[in-house]
């Protein structure tokens, strides 16, 4: 996809995939590791919990969440009942949850 842009984020014990997606005037923007995703506004995650797939919805710390670090420096505002159950709960900062998963 054209503008799409792949960011490794280092973790303590492996790498997760950070994606940058412009959509015009806001971005789709996420991180994902082998075990699940945290991901900005845009993402349903009791959709993803449908298919049993931990998810995490991050609130910025400004205005909206336009890179990776936006996601990693705000806090999560939701997460699914398999996100919950790898320990990620609302109010913890995006970091800590995607260590989590």
């Amino acid at each position: 996809m054209s503008g799409t842009e792949e960011i490794p984020i280092p973790l303590r014990e492996r790498e997760a995939a950070g994606y940058v997606i412009p959509l015009g005037p806001a971005n789709l923007v996420f991180a994902k590791t082998e075990n699940g995703l945290l991901g900005c506004g845009a993402f349903d995650v009791d959709a993803l919990e449908r298919f049993g797939y931990p998810a995490a919805r991050i609130r910025p710390s400004g205005e909206s969440v336009r890179d990776i670090d936006d996601l990693l420096n705000g806090t999560v505002a939701a997460a699914n009942a398999p996100a919950r159950a790898r320990g990620i709960t609302p109010g913890m900062s995006g970091a800590e949850a995607l260590e989590r998963l």
